[in-house]
C-alpha cells in the first residue's frame, strides 16, 4: 500500500539534483569570464612580457579550459545517469557528443581523475617555471600532491577495471 508511493517519492527525488547542475552551469559562465579577462590582460601587456610569462599565461588558460571541459563532462553525463536522459532534438543529432549518454560513473570518475593529473601537471609546470621564486619544500609538496593524484587515478582504473572485468568479457 506505501511501498509504491514511497518509491515514485524515492525516483523522483533524483530531480533534487537539477539545480546543481544548473548551478554547476552558472560557475561554467564564471570560468569564461576568466578566460576572457585573463586574455585581455595578456593583450594589453603582451608586448612588455617576458616569454617565460606568455608561457604561464598559456598554462594558466590551458588550465582553466581543462577545469571547464571537466565541468561540462560532470554537468551533462551526471544529469544524463542520475536525473533524466538528454533528449537531442533529431535536426541537431549531429551535434550530439560522442560520449553523451555512454558516461556510467565509474567512467567518469576515472575522466575526472585524469583531468585532475591535467590540471596538476599544468600546475606543477608553471611552479617549475617560476622555481627561483618558490621556496623547495612548496616544490616538493607540489611534486608529492601530483604523485599522489597520478597513483589514485592509476588505482581508481585498476580497480575498475577488476571490478567490471567479468562485464566487459575480459
Amino acid at each position: 500500500m506505501l511501498e509504491r508511493p514511497l518509491e515514485r517519492f524515492l525516483f523522483a527525488s533524483r530531480w533534487i539534483q537539477a539545480p546543481l547542475y544548473a548551478g554547476l552551469t552558472l560557475l561554467l559562465v564564471g570560468f569564461v569570464i576568466k578566460f576572457f579577462q585573463e586574455v585581455w590582460h595578456s593583450a594589453a601587456n603582451l608586448i612588455e612580457m617576458r616569454e617565460t610569462d606568455l608561457v604561464l599565461t598559456a598554462l594558466s588558460l590551458v588550465d582553466l579550459v581543462l577545469v571547464a571541459n571537466l565541468l561540462v563532462m560532470v554537468i551533462i553525463s551526471g544529469y544524463e545517469n542520475f536525473v533524466s536522459r538528454i533528449d537531442v532534438p533529431e535536426e541537431e543529432q549531429e551535434e550530439t557528443l560522442t560520449w553523451v549518454g555512454k558516461l556510467d560513473s565509474g567512467t567518469l570518475k576515472l575522466k575526472v581523475a585524469a583531468s585532475i593529473v591535467a590540471i596538476s601537471s599544468i600546475n606543477l609546470l608553471k611552479a617549475f617555471m617560476n622555481a627561483e621564486d618558490m621556496p623547495d619544500d612548496k616544490l616538493l609538496w607540489l611534486v608529492v600532491m601530483h604523485l599522489t593524484f597520478v597513483a589514485s587515478a592509476l588505482l581508481m582504473g585498476l580497480l575498475e577495471r577488476i571490478a567490471f572485468a567479468h562485464h566487459k568479457g575480459a
